[in-house]
């Protein structure tokens, strides 16, 4: 009897339900030219449903409603699929992030929700990861969030910049991450993955121009140099003019002039051992973002009165991201550069066991000039100099047994850093800047340290049925920190002259003014250490009841070193450390790709216990209430996320995330407000930690003919209101925001054409809030840009 079908639908899994159809065109199928081909990693029936089935009803035949795109990571140290990854984890193409303009690390906040940026006072990145980040004015600090390239660590926060560049993809691993990736990964990790040289003679050429006369170029070229060797050259230089303008006279500021480069070689001499060398490097010489003025804050309400009557009389920074007020004269211009070197090595040493080898070099050199006052009046001025160099090897072997059931790693590393972090401070007419009659124009806080961190790490993965799989991992580490340093004279002798009061004897222009406590002499140089160890552990069932559908629990412990701080150290307890904080995660979470394979989703829920969370505070001394380090004892982050990525029509790609967080201090703990009153942080929130972020991007694509394509997309990105610090106080409230991106673009053979515009609507938003010294300023975010780009790949 004829059957009769009500749909496209019921055809096919009719169809395919008899078998025979599924054997018979199991190679693929092609109608109009569309190759739908079996997806991997899905039983023989269910893929040819899933193939067949992405075929809809059109007027006049058939269309193809295109599948998922699956990203391969290496969250775990191997390549498998995102979906199949038992933790939160976001990965992104090299291809969106092209698309996006996401050209920094900051940038990742529009397409990983529960991740945030912040500059600190002194403009070092800091970023955070649901909550767990360190701000510190130091740039020489050990972060929360590490940050690699091919899983060669880039260990501080200030080699970032030149990340984000000519990449396959990027990963974002949100919750502690040290058992694979080392300690400080407390918050989670980011691996950024270069794209790689090709088998074959590739290039390509970008160029764009946007508003503030911003001239981007970038290039690549790839290929086979030998039959064994091949090799990938990427350059890019971004140029823009000020965007800045000052309040009170014609003046501009905000430069932009950044380039970065990278050069591959991957060396195949034989099939059972490869060779990655990586040389990258960038130099920035960009303008220092100047800050607007908010209110009037002596430190010392009855101090010296030299600016006191033009700071109350001086208006606010209207709401207007481009308006600010730096010094008359002034130079912010920044001399910064990295280099980094790192080799690769993988030895196939049976067709079950792997030795990895990767050793890296990088070196940084920084000068930076900031004005944080956000006035004309230069009440305080910084010149940050800094130099790291950081050696960094790893050794490891993995491989499986009996049919791929175990699954292990072992391994070890080691890291050498050596770091000078000196601080240029300038405040001749501060409320602060004398001691009775004597007045100082500069001084220097000094910050020098040799760290040395050994480590030993393994994982099992244990395949106890075919559906449930057991891992685990653990990883010992050891470090030794050495440091010295002071708050120095410049060599005026105007500092050492004003502590000379103090002091039991004259102190010489040039020399150290850190007094001890006791003998109220002047030390020579301030020398401490700090020794720590700990192990680090994860552990967790994962279950795959169907091919498509993980269901996963985890629970995790993370450190993050102990720290020295970079402060003007009165006294040597300034300089104290504070120890390394720790992090006991739980996570349970569920990813799932539906069967049309036009959905993926992943849900989980977190809890941490975070303790001895690290703190630039106040600490008791002889001389009263001075910076220095703290640790909070006892705090609490819990919360949900969901992200997804969507198919709902042909050609139309929905990627939406949510991010709940609620954090929370849960013991007393007296510590001070930016304004040095002393408050309990009990019960309070984060800084820079926002309960809920969310974000969206769309994009519609469509064909013009056989040759072209076009495409528009949207971003939005949002966030609620939080505190620029604890304490909180009123002035130190960063409001909810909403960024929109839109884009546009063609793509004709080898050309592609995008117009583009971030923050259209010209939103203001504050990124961070400072009080340092005599004024409570903010630092925005960039107004509204727009451009056009144009790229030509040679094939």
């Amino acid at each position: 009897m004829a059957t009769k079908f009500r749909s496209l639908q019921g055809i096919v899994f009719t169809l395919v339900a008899s078998g025979g159809l599924a054997d018979a065109i199991r190679n693929s199928i092609c109608l109009r030219g569309v190759t739908i081909a079996k997806p991997r990693n899905v039983g023989r029936k269910a893929s040819w449903s899933f193939g067949i089935a992405a075929l809809l009803a059109t007027s006049g035949g058939f269309a193809a409603v295109e599948q998922l795109e699956e990203i391969i990571v290496t969250a775990e140290k191997r390549a498998e699929r995102a979906s199949d990854v038992p933790m939160s984890i976001t990965a992104v193409t090299g291809g969106q992030l092209e698309k996006q303009g996401i050209t920094r690390v900051d940038d990742l906040a529009k397409v990983a929700p529960g991740f945030t940026y912040q500059p600190s006072d002194y403009g070092t990145p800091v970023y955070s990861i649901r909550g767990i980040g360190f701000k510190s004015d130091s740039v020489a600090v050990a972060p929360t969030v590490s940050v690699y390239v091919d899983q060669v660590p880039l260990p501080y926060s200030v080699m970032t910049p030149g990340a984000a560049f000519d990449l396959e993809r990027v990963e974002i691993l949100k919750g502690p991450q040290g058992t694979l990736f080392g300690e400080n990964s407390t918050g989670g990790a980011i691996n950024f993955v270069a794209a790689k040289p090709t088998d074959h003679l590739e290039a390509g050429v970008g160029l764009t121009y946007g508003r503030f006369n911003e001239a981007d170029a970038q290039g690549f070229i790839s290929g086979p140099l030998t039959d064994t060797l091949s090799g990938r050259i990427a350059l890019r230089t971004e140029q823009r003019g000020d965007w800045q303008t000052s309040e009170t006279r014609d003046d501009t500021l905000g430069k932009r002039d950044f380039s970065t480069g990278r050069m591959l070689l991957d060396w195949k001499p034989r099939d059972d051992l490869r060779f990655e060398f990586n040389a990258n490097g960038w130099i920035d010489k960009s303008d220092t973002q100047a800050a607007q003025f908010v209110e009037y804050s002596p430190t010392v309400p009855n101090g010296y009165q030299n600016l006191a009557a033009a700071l109350s009389a001086y208006r606010p920074a209207p709401n207007d991201a481009r308006v600010a007020d730096w010094a008359p004269g002034t130079s912010l211009r920044r001399d910064d550069h990295f280099g980094q070197f790192s080799l690769r090595g993988d030895w196939s040493i049976t067709p079950e066991t792997k030795l990895t080898s990767i050793t890296s070099w990088s070196d940084l050199g920084q000068v930076v000039p900031i004005q944080p006052d956000g006035t004309p009046y230069r009440n305080i001025a910084f010149t940050t100099s800094a130099a790291i160099q950081s050696f960094s090897q790893e050794l490891r072997l993995a491989g499986s047994a009996i049919e791929e059931r175990w699954r292990w790693m072992l391994g070890g590393n080691y890291e050498s850093d050596t770091t000078r972090d000196d601080q240029l401070g300038y405040q001749s007419s501060a409320s602060n800047s004398g001691i009775g009659p004597d007045r100082w124009h500069t001084f220097l806080n000094d910050n020098h340290q040799n760290v040395d961190t050994w480590a030993s790490f393994g994982s099992l993965d244990f395949a106890a049925t075919s559906t449930l799989t057991l891992q685990s991992s653990v990883r010992y580490t050891k470090s030794d920190n050495h440091f010295s340093g002071c708050l120095f004279d410049t060599g005026d002798g105007l500092l050492a002259a004003a502590f000379s009061l103090l002091a039991s004897s004259p102190i010489p222009a040039g020399h150290c003014v850190t007094l001890n406590p006791t003998t109220f002499a002047a030390v020579p140089i301030v020398d401490k250490s700090l020794d720590e160890s700990n192990v680090s552990w994860r552990i967790g069932p994962n279950w795959k009841p169907i091919d498509n559908l993980l269901i996963y629990a985890n629970a995790t412990k993370g450190y993050k070193a102990g720290s020295f701080p970079t402060v003007p150290g009165l006294v040597p307890s300034q300089f104290d450390p504070i120890p390394q904080e720790s992090v006991l995660a739980y996570e349970a979470g569920v990813k799932q790709t539906l069967p049309d394979a036009r959905l993926q989703f992943a849900a989980s829920v977190f809890l941490y216990d975070y303790r001895d969370k690290q703190l630039l505070g106040y600490i008791t001394t002889a001389f009263g209430n001075l910076p220095g380090l703290v640790s909070i004892p006892k705090s609490r982050v819990t919360g949900a996320e969901i992200t997804a990525t969507w198919k709902p029509i042909a050609r139309l790609t929905i990627n939406p995330g949510v991010t709940y967080v609620e954090s929370k201090v849960t013991d007393d703990f007296i510590s001070n407000d930016p304004f040095n009153t002393h408050v309990d942080l009990k019960g309070e929130s984060f800084p820079d930690t926002p309960r809920w972020q969310v974000s969206t991007d769309a994009e519609y694509d469509f064909l013009l003919s056989d040759a072209a394509s076009a495409y528009l997309g949207a971003n939005v990105a949002y966030r609620t209101k939080t505190s620029a610090a604890f304490g909180d106080a009123r002035l130190f409230t960063l409001p909810s925001y909403s960024l929109l991106d839109l884009r546009a673009g063609m793509n004709i053979n080898k050309w592609r054409v995008e117009l583009w515009g971030h923050n259209v609507t010209n939103k203001v938003y504050l990124q961070s809030i400072t009080h340092i010294t005599d004024t409570v300023a903010r630092v925005t975010g960039m107004p509204a840009t727009y451009g056009v780009t144009v790229g030509y790949k040679f094939k």
